[in-house]
């Protein structure tokens, strides 16, 4: 079933998914299972598989100079869908991005994915590879994730890369796109950004996922600022625990958000296990506050932490 279909069958009901990360390398489908059996009793409609794409690591050479050597520190996202879906009967949502695909591959992943009976998907541009300061498309991929859209569009009117194809069929894909409460770290401001996700929209996007935030107004303001530009499809809050200490500067570092004076000062005084206390206790609150508003579902970002993820949602 479409995401959008959920959405229409809940009536209105907030909803809750979540997103896992594939194993590393050399992993197995157990962890995948043992961090999502205690999130079934929620009933999700959907999961969201990331992707990730490959990286470089230099290997010395018996005469000293260094090989670079590309590699995939979590493959299966696709495998691990099919699981998923065969084993919870739920949907899965596999994420795809531009990020070391050419526009073929990223067609014949789609047909994979369509013969698996997948038919919904998370259209992502993808980060830059470790230690490059911008995004570098693929030889011959897409450039901005409104391009990748578009080919998943075109295939589900039935239009190939092959101009010989006649009668091709039609893929049914419903697609997800992501989208910035506190804007994409590259936009020069809000409003550009938000012109770039009503393009995305316009290119075929079907439902919005935000980027985690840790203010709820941020999410109600980005919510309003959407609609007035024009943008009417779903939109659904990703929400994610603070847990440690750490993240305090990891998560703004690295996601490119604010963390709210409040939380900070909270997660100061607190000690151990107290910090983690806080970190579920402020989710807790986000959750009980976006439901109360009507979201169509709270996204939760698990990151294997079914425990903590299980305790937020047992909350509500």
């Amino acid at each position: 079933m479409k995401i959008t279909e959920h959405f229409e069958k809940a009536k209105g009901d907030t909803l809750v998914s979540f997103e896992i990360l594939p194993p590393l390398k050399g992993g197995s489908m157990k962890t995948i299972f043992d961090s999502l059996d205690p999130l079934m009793e929620f009933n999700p409609p959907f999961i969201d598989v990331t992707y990730h794409r490959e990286e470089y690591i230099y290997n010395m050479r018996p005469s000293g100079y260094y090989e670079k050597t590309s590699i995939r520190k979590r493959p299966g996202t696709v495998g691990i869908c099919a699981s998923i879906m065969h084993r919870y009967g739920v949907d899965a949502i596999p994420h795809l991005i531009c990020g070391g695909f050419s526009v073929e591959e990223t067609e014949n992943a789609l047909i994979d994915l369509a013969f698996l009976g997948i038919d919904n998907v998370l259209a992502l541009r993808g980060d830059a590879r470790q230690f490059e300061d911008k995004f570098v498309p693929e030889v011959n991929g897409h450039k901005y994730a409104s391009d990748l859209i578009k080919q998943i569009a075109s295939m589900n009117k039935g239009a190939y890369l092959d101009a010989n194809i006649e009668n091709g069929a039609n893929t049914d894909f419903c697609i997800g796109i992501a989208g910035y409460p506190e804007k994409h770290f590259e936009a020069p401001n809000l409003a550009q950004d938000i012109e770039y996700t009503k393009q995305k929209v316009a290119a075929g996007g079907d439902y919005i996922v935000t980027q985690m935030f840790f203010n709820n107004q941020n999410f109600f303001d980005y919510v309003k600022a959407c609609k007035t530009a024009g943008i009417d499809v779903p939109i659904v809050p990703g929400l994610k625990p603070l847990t440690k200490k750490y993240q305090l500067n990891s998560i703004p570092r690295k996601f490119f958000v604010n963390m709210p004076e409040e939380l900070v000062k909270e997660v100061e005084k607190a000690k151990g296990d107290q910090i983690k206390e806080v970190g579920i206790e402020w989710c807790i609150h986000q959750s009980q506050e976006l439901k109360k508003a009507g979201v169509p579902c709270l996204h939760y970002y698990t990151m294997g932490d079914a425990e903590t993820t299980k305790r937020i949602v047992s909350a509500l």
